[in-house]
């Protein structure tokens, strides 16, 4: 996300404008949705497509002819503790067609282990300083943690971001922990899409999608279904209890990867803001406006018709997280995160329980925002707003894992 600091943003409390949200349980014939078969069958359908209609855009199936190469694998990493795998996926034969790579830790020894997948933001070498993981070759934006050269990662990057994966807590508590660099499936500048995956779905002539077709965290939430294609394969993991998880823009990415691919038992947001947990209607913090200016190739081109008009949107951000229902999700807030707007996405989370509990499910156990450092776990959205700012911490991690204990243990 931009600095609060180049944008004009309320952060005012009292100038939020009152604002009507669309009823997730009313149809797009204006009929009550009174039955988990008519959210299942037509509902929810509805819901899906207007948001690739009018915020995320439409994104392809698995690209043909994909093939899978297990490149390393090394049962005693990490001083024994854990297995390490990395698999590269090359969509298409050609020398130059897209690869993603996937870094996959097991707890050593463990079988049918439980995984939580996410995208990281400058390579899989980022998240720990382990030397076995494979630096990656494709492009990286500057950033403050350094080790970026050109563009290119050197050795100096490694491990640059691993305060926020938490590899050994996540081994130690018997879960799996999967990552993938999301600039292996699109690189994060306004380049026309020309680079990444999404030439790969070009028709013939086009140059660019059309105006509802997926951009960049479509391409990311796509990236991260082919990650689960390789889990699914693997006969360590426990395929049926895989968390899809990010942060920031990856945690926008993470709930759109939810919504669009039933196979993630759960889905995690951290910090994920406008056009992720947070209510676009409240207009606290990034805007819409905002952020398509700033990131013009994040969101289909049509998204941008709805720059400083976001009551006319035919959809809001609890529509997305109800989509997850009746699958586990949580999300979570920070108090120096103002730019993400906690109180929005805290509300996000109290409107979609109503599916949830159409569905039989608990949603969130309060419509009152919690005390700072308190996790609401009872139901089956999860939420806390954690002290500081815009980060993942180890505390974050201990609460998603006590979530899933809870969730998957019954």
């Amino acid at each position: 996300m931009i600095s609060p600091k180049s944008a004009a943003a309320n952060y005012n409390e009292s100038l939020v404008p009152a604002y009507e949200l669309p009823d997730s349980l009313v149809s797009s014939a204006g009929e009550s949705v009174t039955s988990a078969a008519t959210w299942r069958d037509q509902r929810r359908g509805e819901i899906l497509k207007l948001f690739e209609d009018h915020v995320y855009g439409h994104m392809p199936g698995p690209f043909e002819g994909a093939r899978m190469e297990l490149l390393e694998e090394d049962r005693h990493a990490l001083a024994g503790r854990a297995v390490r795998r990395q698999t590269r996926i090359h969509f298409g034969d050609d020398g130059n067609a897209p690869t993603m790579d996937l870094l996959l830790y097991l707890p050593a020894g463990a079988r049918s282990v439980p995984v939580f997948l996410g995208s990281n933001f400058n390579g899989n070498h980022t998240i720990h300083t382990d030397a076995g993981i494979l630096l990656s070759k494709s492009w990286i934006p500057r950033n403050d943690e350094g080790g970026v050269v050109d563009h290119r990662a050197t050795e100096s990057a490694r491990g640059s971001n691993a305060s926020r994966w938490s590899v050994e807590r996540i081994l130690e508590r018997g879960y799996g922990l999967a990552t993938v660099y999301c600039g292996d499936v699109e690189p994060d500048f306004d380049d026309g899409y020309a680079n990444g995956v999404h030439p790969l779905f070009y028709q013939k002539g086009q140059t660019r999608p059309e105006s509802r077709q997926w951009g960049s965290i479509g391409a990311w939430a796509w990236g991260l279904s082919r990650g689960f294609d390789i889990l699914q394969q693997d006969n360590d993991v426990d395929a049926s209890h895989v968390a899809v998880m990010g942060h920031s823009r990856l945690g926008k990415t993470a709930l759109w990867a939810g919504a669009c691919d039933e196979r993630f038992a759960m889905v995690i947001s951290n910090n994920s803001g406008c056009d992720g947990a947070a209510l676009s209607r409240r207009r606290f913090g990034e805007t819409v406006a905002a952020i398509n200016t700033s990131f013009p190739h994040w969101f289909c081109d049509h998204h941008h018709t709805y720059n400083d008009r976001e009551a006319e949107l035919p959809v809001d951000q609890h529509e997305l997280i109800a989509l997850a229902a009746p699958r586990p999700v949580y999300v979570n807030s920070a108090s120096r995160d103002r730019w993400a707007d906690p109180r929005g996405e805290f509300l996000g989370a109290v409107h979609a329980s109503s599916v949830y509990e159409l569905l039989g499910k608990q949603g969130l156990a309060t419509e009152h925002m919690p005390d700072v450092d308190e996790a609401l776990l009872e139901g089956h959205i999860g939420y806390h707003v954690r002290t500081g700012g815009h980060d993942v911490t180890e505390w974050d991690w201990d609460r998603w894992m006590d979530f899933a204990d809870r969730r998957w243990s019954t």
